[in-house]
């Protein structure tokens, strides 16, 4: 067995092989977890990134929902005397429609937002059923419009908003 020895400050150390090599796996091994700890940081770094990304898209979703829960009674109202109005009403419900589809085949959700990703996608789908109904053979149904579920249902998926708030915090 071959000794190695070390000076320090008037003392003198001998180290055996089986020593020196039991000393290096301590130091791989404590580098190891530093570099660990550091690519985990950046997963969580990165699964923030994705929290604040969703929250951010989200929030723009249930706010254009909330916009035209807004403007829509009054143009319901114009519209039956204004095919214009009318025509206007069916392009934003079409629009509207093509998003609802687009949030409800989102993918990648972060951990954090599964929940209540899942209950604002069981709102939208609900949506989507109902603006389906008043989309009938392609053109707009003002009395069905009036009669449908649709603005309560908005309302119920923009009721989900403080919680998807307060994920970005």
């Amino acid at each position: 067995m071959q000794n190695e020895t070390f000076f320090e400050t008037d003392r003198i150390y001998t180290m055996t092989n089986h020593e020196r090599n039991e000393q290096m796996k301590k130091v791989i091994l404590i580098g190891l977890l530093t570099v660990s700890m550091l690519l985990s940081g950046c997963s969580v770094l990165g699964e923030v990134n994705n929290s604040i990304d969703y929250v951010n898209e989200a929030t723009e979703h249930i706010n254009t929902l909330s916009d035209f829960a807004e403007e829509a009674p009054q143009m319901i109202q114009e519209a039956a005397a204004d095919p214009a109005l009318k025509q206007e009403l069916e392009d934003r419900l079409t629009t509207l429609k093509q998003e609802v589809e687009e949030f409800i085949a989102l993918q990648d959700i972060p951990k954090l937002a599964e929940d209540v990703h899942q209950e604002l996608v069981t709102q939208n789908e609900a949506l989507l059923a109902e603006i389906n109904k008043v989309l009938e053979s392609g053109s707009l149904a003002l009395d069905q419009l009036e009669k449908s579920e649709l603005f309560t249902t908005i309302n119920e998926a923009t009721s989900l908003l403080n919680r998807i708030e307060a994920l970005g915090q």
